[in-house]
C-alpha cells in the first residue's frame, strides 16, 4: 500500500516509527565507530588481573590481637570464600542484584533508572552496576559527563571479558571506599563495629552496605539517622529478594549496633605500644612501609596490657577525684527555644571527643538536684542523687560563674552500673610500663592517661626527677664501699653546705618530718630516711655514686655529683627506671627493654626479628650477685614493713619488693617495684611540674597503679625468691634498739676473731667507708659459713 493511501494518523506513526528506527540506526552505528575506535585505546586490565591493593602497615599484640594501624587506606584483603554470604547479599540488594546476570552492564537497571528519575523529577537514580564502580574506581575520574559514563561502561565491558564474577566482586568488596578511612568491607567491619567481617550479623551487614553510595552521607559516625535509613532500605531491598525472612527483617532494625567512634579503637588500648612500633618499622623499611602490608608482632600481653590501662585509668582518677570538680569544661550557645535541636546539639558536640568513657554532654538544665544534659547520638539524661556529689559545689548558686553549671555548659559523664555520673576530664598525667627482667620484653606500656588527647610518651620521653625511689642506686653503691644492711647511720637533721650541694646551703628534712635516731640501712631504706641517705652518699663520695649509678643504665650528665643525689633529684624516664630495677630483680644483670618482636611481610616471611640478651650471661653483668640479693632482700622490707605495705596487704604475697617515690614538695611520685618474673613502674605528675597536693606520695598516688596491674599479672603465679649467691656470710647484729638480727654481709667484711689474726681482705673494687660517726655495728659471728651461703635473710620466707 502506498504511503499516500495510509490516514494522516497513521502517516505520523509511521514517520515517527522511521524517524526513532533511523536514530538507532545511527547510535548504534556510531556507537559501534566510538567502539572500534575507542575500545583498543581503553587502559590495560592488568592491574585488576594482577590486583594487589595497599595494605596499611598492621601492629599486633604477642598474643595476635590488632593493636594499630598505619596507613593512608585502611584495608584488610579478604578473599571472596571467606565473606559471610550475609554480607554478600546486602551488597548486591544495595547496589547490583543482577551482578551473576549482566556482562557488567544492567540494560533493565538502566531502563529502570530512568523511568525513576523520569518520573522522580529531581530525585536521581543512578545505574552503575558492580564492575562499571570498579572500572570507575581503578581507572576514572568521579566527574559527571557522558564521556566518563561512555569510557566507564566500555571498560566494564573490558573488565567483565577478562575476569570472572567472582574475581570481579572481591576487587570491589577489597577497594571500595566506605569512609572513617576504610577501604572494604573487612576493613569497615572493624572499623565501625570493631569485629571480623565473619562475626557481622544482618544489621551491621545492611549498615555497611548502605555505605558505598554516600560514605560521608551515610557514615554511621557522623550521620547515625541517616544511617539507620539507608541501612532499613537496604533490609527492605534483601527481603524483596528473598535474602532474609519476615522474622529476620522485623528483628534486624531493632538491634543495638554497638559503633565505634574512635578509629583507633582495637579493644585494647595500646596506641602508645602501636606508634613506637611503627615508628621502629618506619626507620628499619622505609620505603613504602604504610603499603606494603608489614605486620609488627610487639612483645606486650593483651590482658596485661588492657590491666595496666585500667590501672592507670582508674589511679588518674581516684587522684582527681581527691581533689575536688572543677566546674564546666567549657559553655556552647544555645537557641533560647522551647524544645532543643537534635541536629544543632550534635553539631556542638563534634569539638569534644569523647575519653573512652568520660563522654561530653551539652547541659540543657541545671538545678541542685538535678541535671538534664544532651548526649551525643540523641540520649538526654537525667542526673540525680549520687551522681551530682562530685559536682554538687559547682550548681550551687554561689559558684563561680565561669564555671557553674548551668545551660549550654559542657560537662563530662561516665556510666557507673546502671546510673549516670557528672565527671571530669583529669589534668594529672601517669604511666606505666612492665617488662621482663629476664630479657627485657615489655608485657605492658601506658604512655598516658588519654593518647588522643596527648601524644606524647611518658614512658619514654618524660624526664622526671625520681624522688626517693632512687634511693636504691645508692644504697647498691653503699654495699660496693664496705656497708652492710646491718651498718647503723643517725636518722638526724644535717646541714649542707653550698659547695655540697652545688647551688646554696641545704638543710633537708625527712618526708614525714620525723627524725628516729641510729638505725640500720634496712630499715632507712624501708623507711625512706632522707638523712641516713645523704650520709651515706657524703661517705662513699659524690663522684663514686654518679659512676656507680651509670652501671644501670642512668645517665651522669642526668645526675650531677652534689648530695642531692641521694633524695633523687637528677632526671630519669620511667624506661630507664625499668631496666634499672630489671638489675636487682634479675640477680645483678643489665638487660635492655624492648617492645618489638618481629616484622614480617604481607606473605608472613620473617624480615627481621630481635634476639634479645637474656639475664645470666655474666657478660651482662651490671653489679655483684651478692649485691644484688641484699638489695633485693632489703627492698622486700620496703614491701613488708616500709612504705608499700599496702602492695603486700591487696596482693597477700611475700615475695614482692620495690621502692616508692615522691620528690620535694610533692610534684612526682613513683613505684618502682617487681616480683622475679616481672618489673612494673608506675609514676604520676603534671607535664608542667606543679604540687599535685599533700599527701600525695608515691605510696597513696603511685603505688595504686602497680597493684592495680599486679593484680591481674601475678593471678596463678607462685611465690618465688632469689637464691642466694655465693660470698655472703651470715651474722648476728644487734641494731640500736638492742635487738639482735641475722644478717648476711660479703665474705670479705667478715670481722676477724678475736682468737686469730687475719689478714684484711684484697678489694680491689671495695674500699671500706670512713666511719659516720658512731655508725659501724656491732657484730657477732655466728657460724660464718664461709663456703655454703645461707638460703634466706629471716622474713624472707613465706610465713
Amino acid at each position: 500500500m502506498p504511503i499516500s493511501a495510509l490516514t494522516a494518523p497513521a502517516r505520523w506513526i509511521l514517520y515517527s516509527l522511521l524517524l526513532v528506527g533511523g536514530a538507532v540506526l545511527s547510535v548504534a552505528a556510531l556507537a559501534g565507530i566510538v567502539l572500534i575506535l575507542a575500545y583498543p585505546q581503553l587502559p590495560s586490565v592488568e592491574v585488576l588481573t594482577d590486583y594487589q591493593p595497599k595494605i596499611p602497615l598492621r601492629v599486633y599484640s604477642s598474643d595476635g590481637h590488632l593493636i594499630g594501624e598505619f596507613g593512608e587506606e585502611r584495608r584488610d584483603f579478604v578473599h571472596i570464600k571467606d565473606v559471610p554470604a550475609v554480607m554478600i547479599q546486602a551488597i548486591l540488594a544495595a547496589e547490583d542484584e543482577r551482578f551473576y546476570q549482566h556482562p557488567g552492564i544492567d540494560t533493565l537497571g538502566v531502563l529502570r533508572a530512568a523511568y525513576s528519575n523520569f518520573v522522580g523529577g529531581g530525585k536521581r537514580q543512578g545505574a552503575s552496576t558492580i564492575t562499571m564502580q570498579v572500572a570507575r574506581n581503578f581507572f576514572l575520574s568521579s566527574e559527571k559527563t557522558l564521556t566518563r559514563k561512555l569510557y566507564e561502561m566500555l571498560l566494564a565491558f573490558k573488565i567483565e571479558h577478562n575476569l570472572g564474577k567472582d574475581q570481579i566482586l572481591e576487587i570491589y568488596l577489597n577497594q571500595i571506599y566506605l569512609g572513617q578511612r576504610a577501604y572494604g568491607f573487612s576493613a569497615a567491619a572493624q572499623i565501625y563495629f570493631g569485629k571480623a567481617l565473619k562475626d557481622v550479623t544482618v544489621a551491621e551487614a545492611a549498615m555497611l552496605a548502605g555505605l558505598p553510595k554516600a560514605p560521608s552521607a551515610y557514615n554511621p559516625v557522623a550521620n547515625p539517622k541517616r544511617a539507620q535509613l539507608r541501612q532499613r532500605y537496604v533490609l527492605r531491598r534483601m527481603h524483596e529478594l528473598n535474602f532474609i525472612d519476615d522474622a529476620q527483617l522485623a528483628a534486624a532494625p531493632a538491634e543495638t549496633l554497638h559503633i565505634k567512634r574512635d578509629v583507633n579503637d582495637f579493644g585494647v588500648r595500646a596506641q602508645y605500644v602501636a606508634e613506637m612500633a611503627r615508628q621502629i618499622a618506619a626507620e628499619r623499611f622505609p620505603d613504602d612501609v604504610y603499603s606494603r602490608g608489614l605486620r609488627v608482632i610487639t612483645t606486650i600481653d593483651r590482658s596485661e596490657q588492657q590491666a595496666a590501662y585500667l590501672a592507670v585509668r582508674r589511679g588518674v582518677m581516684d587522684y582527681d577525684r581527691r581533689h575536688g570538680y572543677r566546674g564546666a569544661e567549657a559553655y556552647v550557645v544555645l537557641k533560647d527555644t522551647g524544645a532543643d535541636n537534635d541536629e544543632e546539639l550534635e553539631e556542638l558536640l563534634t569539638d569534644y571527643d569523647d575519653s573512652d568513657d568520660l563522654l561530653p554532654a551539652i547541659v540543657l538544665e541545671a538545678t541542685p538536684k538535678l541535671v538534664r544534659a544532651y548526649l551525643r547520638g540523641g540520649e538526654v539524661l537525667s542526673i540525680s542523687g549520687d551522681g551530682l556529689k562530685f559536682a554538687a559545689r559547682m550548681l550551687d548558686d554561689k559558684a563561680t560563674p565561669n564555671k557553674r553549671l548551668r545551660r549550654g555548659a559542657v560537662i563530662r559523664v561516665q556510666k557507673s552500673d546502671k546510673s549516670w555520673q557528672i565527671v571530669q576530664l583529669p589534668e594529672v598525667e601517669a604511666a606505666f610500663v612492665a617488662a621482663s627482667p629476664i630479657d627485657g620484653a615489655i608485657r605492658a606500656l601506658i604512655g598516658g592517661f588519654d593518647f588522643n588527647r596527648s601524644k606524647f610518651n611518658h614512658v619514654t620521653q618524660a624526664w622526671r626527677q625520681p624522688g626517693s625511689s632512687f634511693k636504691p642506686f645508692i644504697y647498691s653503691a653503699g654495699l660496693e664501699k664496705g656497708y652492710t644492711p646491718a651498718s647503723v647511720i643517725p636518722d638526724e637533721p644535717v646541714s649542707i653546705s653550698a659547695e655540697e650541694t652545688g647551688s646554696q646551703a641545704w638543710e633537708p628534712k625527712n618526708y614525714d618530718g620525723k627524725y628516729d635516731g641510729p638505725m640500720t640501712l634496712r630499715t632507712a631504706l624501708a623507711k625512706s630516711k632522707n638523712m641516713v641517705s645523704i650520709r651515706l652518699l657524703r661517705s662513699i663520695g659524690t663522684n663514686y655514686a654518679q659512676d656507680y649509678v651509670t652501671r644501670f643504665g642512668f645517665d651522669a650528665d642526668k645526675h650531677p655529683p652534689y648530695l642531692t643525689l641521694a633524695l633523687g633529684a637528677g632526671s630519669v624516664t620511667p624506661w630507664q627506671q625499668l631496666a634499672a630495677y630489671s638489675v636487682f630483680a634479675n640477680g645483678g644483670y643489665r638487660i635492655e627493654p624492648y617492645i618489638v618482636r618481629q616484622i614480617l611481610d604481607d606473605k608472613g616471611a620473617v624480615l627481621a626479628a630481635l634476639q634479645p640478651a637474656v639475664a645470666g650471661d655474666e657478660s651482662l653483668r651490671a653489679i655483684d650477685a651478692r649485691n644484688a640479693w641484699l638489695m633485693d632482700s632489703m627492698m622486700h622490707d620496703v614491701v613488708r614493713r616500709g612504705t608499700a605495705t599496702r602492695a603486700a596487704a591487696v596482693l597477700k604475697r611475700g615475695d614482692l619488693a620495690g621502692k616508692t617515690g615522691t620528690t620535694n614538695d610533692y610534684i612526682d611520685a613513683w613505684f618502682c617495684g617487681y616480683q622475679p618474673t616481672v618489673v612494673g613502674i608506675a609514676w604520676i605528675g603534671f607535664d608542667q611540674p606543679r604540687r599535685m597536693g599533700n599527701g600525695e606520695t608515691g605510696g597513696a598516688a603511685a603505688l595504686p597503679i602497680w597493684i592495680g596491674y599486679m593484680e591481674h599479672a601475678l593471678k596463678g603465679i607462685p611465690e618465688s625468691w632469689q637464691e642466694a649467691p655465693p660470698g655472703l656470710v651470715s651474722i648476728k647484729a644487734e641494731d640500736p634498739s638492742g635487738k639482735t638480727n641475722s644478717e648476711l654481709i660479703y665474705k670479705e667484711y667478715l670481722p676477724p676473731s678475736p682468737a686469730e689474726e687475719v689478714e684484711p681482705p684484697k678489694q680491689e673494687l671495695h674500699q671500706a667507708p670512713a666511719p659516720v660517726r658512731d655508725a659501724k655495728p656491732k657484730l657477732i659471728v655466728d657460724k660464718p659459713a664461709a663456703e655454703k651461703p645461707a638460703t634466706a635473710v629471716p622474713g624472707d620466707k613465706k610465713n
